[in-house]
């Protein structure tokens, strides 16, 4: 299953390489990355593939938001099919 990760916040360094260790430490590969700054704020898409992750995905989506809130930033994570649901108004 693919899932869609989105992370906001003031830009710093490391910032990817934090978000991808994270999720290396329970099997979810990175397929696709998309990230930029505007005015400061870092913004990065990204699709990673969730099939060999080594917890449920609602388990992934609550220690990816604490890694978040511990590095100041906020990061989500959605299924592909409701992101895109969510997104097709």
């Amino acid at each position: 299953m693919i899932a869609i990760v989105t992370v906001v916040g003031q830009d710093r360094v490391g910032i990817i390489a934090e978000v991808c260790v994270k999720l290396a430490q329970y099997q979810v590969n990175v397929l696709d990355i998309n990230q930029t700054v505007m005015q400061g704020y870092f913004t990065m898409m990204m699709a990673v593939d969730v099939e060999k992750c080594t917890v449920p995905l609602a388990q992934l989506c609550q220690i990816m938001d604490a890694q978040g809130q511990e590095m100041g930033l906020s990061i989500r994570v959605q299924r592909q099919d409701i992101f895109e649901a969510m997104h097709r108004i």
